[in-house]
């Protein structure tokens, strides 16, 4: 009884994007078209769990698991999923890919979700919709079982998706916005989670990276930091600043 607590535990912590160092990074090319990648990096937080856990636990056959694979969304679906898809939420899955790296062993537990929008209208559509594909198409699930066995740390991580942003992007504009109200809810399920993370000095970054084809003309965040070249933007915040300021990730580039 007592490992099954452990275990479960171990899951319900990881369930919580509050456990999760999470990178975006855009790609925008000069025909319009833009590859996204979702990162999610669970190291740490297994890392701190890892060493709560007795010798016994960590022996089992769970904790021995390595995984290194890449699998397309729409070709990894259940039937019974597919059909359950409008057309564009085939179209997001069918550009869409899942990487999972995992070796508990070494604190490695990596998903990466990987997107190619061949225009603005298409980039607005696919952030703005992400996270309810992962959750009304059941991609969670699927990768939990296809990629990880067991589910460890893989359905969390694609419902753990910035669904608190709103999205406008043109052909020369990229501006994101925080919903404060779907922010609040956010909190509300989380809260739990999120205090246990900072009892333990998990500080939950949070990075944006934007590349372009070309200079940009002006980006309106003062925590941005500009490339030298004028070509690439990062911001960085953590939870916690977040929290204390909602706006801190709001953007709005024009390029």
């Amino acid at each position: 009884m007592k490992k099954r607590l452990t275990f479960l535990l171990f899951f319900v912590v990881l369930s919580f994007s509050s456990c999760v160092d999470i990178e975006e990074v855009y790609n925008f090319r000069e025909d319009g078209s833009c590859n996204v990648v979702y990162s999610f990096d669970m190291g740490r937080a297994i890392s701190v769990f890892m060493n709560l856990m007795p010798d016994s636990v960590r022996s089992t056959p769970q904790f021995s698991l390595v995984k290194d694979t890449t699998l397309n969304f729409l070709s990894a679906l259940p039937d019974s999923s597919r059909r359950k898809l409008r057309t564009e939420e085939v179209a997001m899955a069918v550009n869409s890919d899942m990487s999972v790296t995992m070796d508990l062993r070494k604190n490695i537990m990596k998903v990466g979700i990987a997107h190619v929008a061949k225009d603005a209208n298409e980039l607005q559509y696919y952030l703005n919709h992400l996270s309810i594909l992962s959750l009304n198409s059941q991609l969670g699930e699927m990768a939990g079982k296809s990629a990880v066995g067991g589910g460890i740390g893989a359905q969390p991580a694609l419902s753990a998706g910035p669904d608190y942003y709103s999205y406008k992007i043109t052909s020369n504009k990229f501006m994101r916005i925080i919903d404060k109200d779907k922010f609040n809810v956010f909190l509300k399920k989380t809260q739990s989670a999120l205090s246990a993370a900072k009892a333990m000095l998990i500080d939950m970054p949070y990075k944006v990276v934007l590349n372009f084809a070309k200079p940009i003309k002006k980006v309106d965040n003062p925590n941005a930091i500009l490339s030298a070249d004028g070509k690439q933007i990062v911001i960085t915040s953590t939870m916690d600043e977040v929290i204390k300021d909602p706006n801190v990730m709001d953007i709005s580039v024009d390029f």
